[in-house]
């Protein structure tokens, strides 16, 4: 580099099937190989070793891998090489080599030396926003932050799906209850959206959050029956979508994991509705694990089982073996299943399953108002009776229960 001192030109690199080459593979290549792979680079690592995260890339086909010690003909054909070595030799190696080629040179030992820098980023949907602070990466990152607590808040700046273009709907996961555990994109897409339709497990600070212009339905209080309910409710995603307004479907947990979510995305599909969906973590194991609960336990469970309790065990309408749940050796999670758990146990123990087997009750886990009852699969439905526990509350049938002796703490 020249003695000559500037201010960086700001470019947007679309490397799509484009080579980039990088140096080294241990942390700092961990953290800048995956936003290459997302560009679609065509990514050329070379270093004699890599870490586990890297290696997974490599295993997945996602980049080649040269296992052993620069030359510099790997710049051959290449865009752009970040250097992420912390010899300083080496580095220098490839800078003359990348010079030679006149190729941009990103280095991790001296950013004084490179010719390029790597900015602190952030995403907001189709909007990136990169940040250069002078060479001051702390600085760099202040502002970033800054800037994305902006358009969290602000999701009008980066532009909506109002004023003319297609509205569409994002069926997103809120998670057990706590407010924090709902996803990134999730809490995105709710930062978003001019309408949200949300079920009554919505964690309710979520609500609080949302922009005052927002269009908020609550789709439990739809005066229907269950069916007529949830016509109604795709009714509102289709129409509100149709007239270019960005919606969001809030469901406690994950859409799909005994919600709704299926239908929903059939009669949006069937109206020509683009559709998002948004995982969420599901309270079929963020609650017991939140209590000290492990649904599987190195030696105790290797397998665990899912299953609705809201339609009792002799009821013509389950869908549900109970005979085959019974003679399981794993982990039985139940949703839903409070009102009939007692011909549940009843159930299960004339199937074959131990009386003593461990069970626990957990009501409102990863909220505030979270209780556990451990009991036994004889006794816990009296026992929940006593305590007087109530839905929403999952039920872990297993010697799971008592894998842990303290609970994890919550910071």
């Amino acid at each position: 580099m020249s003695g000559r001192s500037g201010n960086p030109y700001p470019l947007g690199l679309r490397l799509a099937g484009r080579r980039v080459v990088v140096v080294g593979g241990g942390a700092v290549a961990t953290r800048r190989v995956p936003a290459l792979l997302d560009a679609g680079a065509d990514v050329l690592l070379v270093s004699p070793q890599l870490t586990p995260a890297l290696r997974a890339h490599v295993d997945a086909g996602r980049l080649h891998w040269e296992p052993r010690r620069f030359a510099p003909d790997d710049l051959d054909g290449a865009w752009l090489v970040q250097v992420a070595v912390d010899d300083r030799a080496a580095a220098a190696a490839v800078s003359a080599a990348a010079a030679e080629r006149r190729i941009f040179c990103v280095r991790a030992d001296d950013r004084a030396a490179a010719t390029a820098w790597t900015p602190a980023v952030t995403r907001h949907g189709p909007v990136t926003v990169a940040v250069l602070g002078g060479g001051d990466p702390r600085r760099a990152m202040t502002v970033r932050d800054a800037v994305r607590d902006l358009l969290s808040v602000r999701p009008d700046l980066p532009g909506g799906t109002t004023g003319g273009t297609p509205g569409r709907v994002a069926l997103v996961g809120a998670g057990p209850g706590d407010p924090e555990l709902i996803t990134l994109k999730g809490w995105r897409l709710l930062t978003e959206a001019d309408v949200v339709v949300a079920d009554r497990l919505v964690p309710g600070l979520l609500l609080d959050e949302l922009r005052p212009d927002v269009e908020l339905v609550d789709a439990s209080k739809i005066p229907y029956g269950p069916s007529r309910t949830q016509e109604e409710i795709n009714r509102i995603l289709v129409d509100r979508a149709l007239a270019g307004r960005a919606v969001v479907r809030l469901k406690g947990g994950d859409p799909y994991v005994f919600g709704r979510g299926g239908e929903e995305l059939l009669a949006c599909a069937g109206a020509g509705v683009p559709v998002t969906v948004v995982p969420g973590v599901t309270s079929a194991v963020a609650v017991p694990a939140v209590a000290g609960v492990p649904v599987t336990h190195r030696a105790v469970a290797h397998e665990f089982t899912v299953v609705s309790g809201h339609v009792a065990p002799d009821s013509p309408a389950s869908l549900v073996r109970w005979e085959s749940l019974a003679g399981l050796r794993g982990t039985l999670v139940i949703l839903m299943g409070l009102k009939n758990l007692a011909a549940i146990s009843a159930t299960l123990i004339a199937h074959g399953k131990p009386p003593a087997t461990p069970a626990a009750v957990i009501q409102e886990g990863t909220t505030r108002a979270e209780r556990t009852l451990r009991s036994t699969l004889a006794d816990v439905a009296a026992d929940v009776t006593a305590a007087a526990l109530r839905p929403p509350a999952i039920v872990v049938v297993g010697d799971v229960v008592h894998t842990l002796t303290t609970p994890p703490t919550t910071p």
